[in-house]
């Protein structure tokens, strides 16, 4: 069952990557849309100036603000838009994984990385998504009963982050960093085993194709839930599949769930839509991919906003960066992904995933001893924090060199390719 869950979720970061590689390229090709990123920018540019000078600004070192600024911050969230950006577009999935970690690791509270982050993913998605082009598949009915069950989601999850702050920041982190290391551990892990065994499947030529398939026909809980006609509404779908149909509530659960994570971890939920659509409630591809695509943009929007935004856990200038870098970097990662085997794109994807496993869970005994949970020396805790912190950068800036070596030296490829 692990191996369904994490083939669909592989599957999904496929789709997930096209996405972001296309709300890119509506971007940066469209002069309007180009326009408009720049008018976000200008500001931050304006302020950037302003610090140079000496002069006070509102969140500068010296006047009052909610939150501290330097063009330092800035330069540096771009860096990690650009390496998230890399990673999508490359690997197909991690870059939401990385963003937050990443973030955490620069100072930036837990809370206001996860709200940032939910937020730049719901302005990269207003800005470039042709919602007419991909809404085709979307079935409005499965649609707006999982969105009313992600909104109550993301309403608790948003709850819970900012309560655990207004009882200690330092509580606060540490259960985003729990979350972090727990999700990240499952999927790293596996991620390499799965790694190893394909690797040696290929060599031993038992597999001809690392790519992933869509699924073919319904698991035997996807049967089971269709079967269950209460409570009403009984919702209707795929009727180009033979007609399908199942009731409205169980949406909304799974709905509630990916809500939730989102709203906590500051990502999109796609790597987990998408499993639970076709092998929970038996959904086929092409709406599923669709009904992820329309879930994110609202359950971001509605988190970032809503939970994050007005309480002041966004930090704009973050947020811009995240943007900027992560358009570009999407760019170069979609374009070596076509002169990378699959097997080491699968392998990259694994070390990511456990380099922001790694960054997180070596975090964890300084927040227990200065909660006075752990009695374990300060200086051993800030020691394995800076381990951590240090490995992580050093896979981020690798994996990032990497694949930059491998776009420069396949340049001519590509460009016979376009």
């Amino acid at each position: 069952m692990l191996r369904k869950f994490y083939n669909a979720m592989m599957l999904a970061s496929s789709y997930h990557a096209q996405w972001e590689k296309q709300m890119a390229d509506n971007i940066l090709k469209s002069r309007k849309r180009f326009l408009i990123l720049i008018a976000l920018l200008v500001p931050i540019f304006l302020v950037t100036v302003l610090e140079a000078s000496g002069k006070d600004f509102i969140g500068g070192k010296q006047a009052y603000g909610p939150v501290y600024y330097t063009s330092l911050i800035f330069w540096g969230s771009t860096a990690v838009g650009f390496a998230a950006g890399l990673i999508t577009g490359c690997i197909g999935a991690g870059g939401g994984f990385v963003i937050a970690p990443a973030l955490m690791s620069m100072g930036v509270k837990g809370i206001m990385a996860v709200g940032t982050d939910q937020f730049h993913i719901f302005a990269k998605a207003i800005m470039g998504t042709v919602i007419h082009k991909k809404l085709g598949n979307v079935n409005i009915a499965l649609a707006i009963a999982f969105l009313i069950g992600s909104v109550g989601g993301a309403t608790v999850g948003g709850y819970i982050n900012r309560t655990l702050y207004n009882i200690d920041p330092l509580l606060s982190d540490a259960f985003i960093s729990i979350v972090y290391a727990i999700i990240l551990g499952i999927l790293g892990f596996y991620a390499l085993y799965d790694f190893f065994v394909t690797r040696r499947k290929a060599k031993e030529g038992k597999i001809l194709s690392t790519s992933i398939k869509a699924p073919v026909g319904l698991t035997g809980v996807a049967i089971k839930l269709q079967s269950i006609k209460f409570p009403p509404p009984i919702l209707h779908f795929d009727e180009d599949f033979g007609g399908r149909q199942i009731s409205w509530l169980f949406l909304a659960i799974g709905g509630f769930i990916v809500g939730l994570l989102a709203a906590i971890m500051g990502v999109g939920g796609g790597f987990i839509t998408f499993p639970m659509f076709i092998y929970v409630f038996g959904v086929s591809t092409p709406t599923t991919v669709g009904t992820d695509i329309f879930q994110i943009i609202f359950t971001a929007g509605y988190a970032s906003i809503t939970q994050y935004a007005i309480y002041g856990f966004v930090f704009y200038t973050l947020a811009m960066g995240l943007l900027l870098g992560s358009l570009i970097g999407i760019q170069i990662g979609a374009l070596t992904t076509k002169v990378v085997p699959g097997i080491v794109i699968r392998g990259f994807y694994a070390l990511t995933i456990l380099a922001g496993f790694v960054n997180r869970i070596t975090v964890l005994p300084d927040k227990f001893r200065s909660m006075n949970l752990i009695n374990w020396p300060k200086e051993l805790c800030l020691i394995i924090a800076q381990v951590g912190n240090i490995l992580f950068w050093a896979i981020v800036a690798l994996f990032g060199l990497w694949v930059i070596f491998e776009f420069f030296r396949h340049i001519k490829d590509l460009r016979e390719e376009v």
